[in-house]
């Protein structure tokens, strides 16, 4: 069984069990249980129920693994040819860990 469900703005693939980068969720704690009931698709062994928008009654449970993750870094370059400009910056997105506890459909 395993539901599409909208986290930040995002959608992602929610099986019991699996565990999930998110953007980072400013209210969450380590340990903490969080639902998700912004569930737009629900496969329950074959059996497929699309929202219009959402499914009436369907709930994601997760617990925080880990409150804040830093990703890889991403280097940002602008270059001007012949005009001697370079300018690096870079940055390294913050993300959540979540650890899909339950689909509720």
């Amino acid at each position: 069984m395993y539901a599409i469900v909208e986290i930040n703005g995002q959608q992602f693939k929610a099986e019991e069990g699996k565990k999930l980068f998110v953007n980072h969720l400013q209210n969450a704690e380590d340990g903490q249980t969080v639902e998700f009931d912004k569930v737009l698709l629900v496969d329950a062994d074959g059996t497929v129920t699309v929202g219009a928008p959402t499914v009436d009654g369907a709930k994601v449970v997760a617990e925080v693994a880990s409150k804040l993750v830093k990703g890889d870094k991403v280097l940002i370059f602008h270059k001007k040819r012949r005009k001697g400009y370079r300018k690096l910056n870079g940055y390294r997105h913050q993300f959540t860990e979540l650890v899909i506890k339950q689909v509720i459909a």
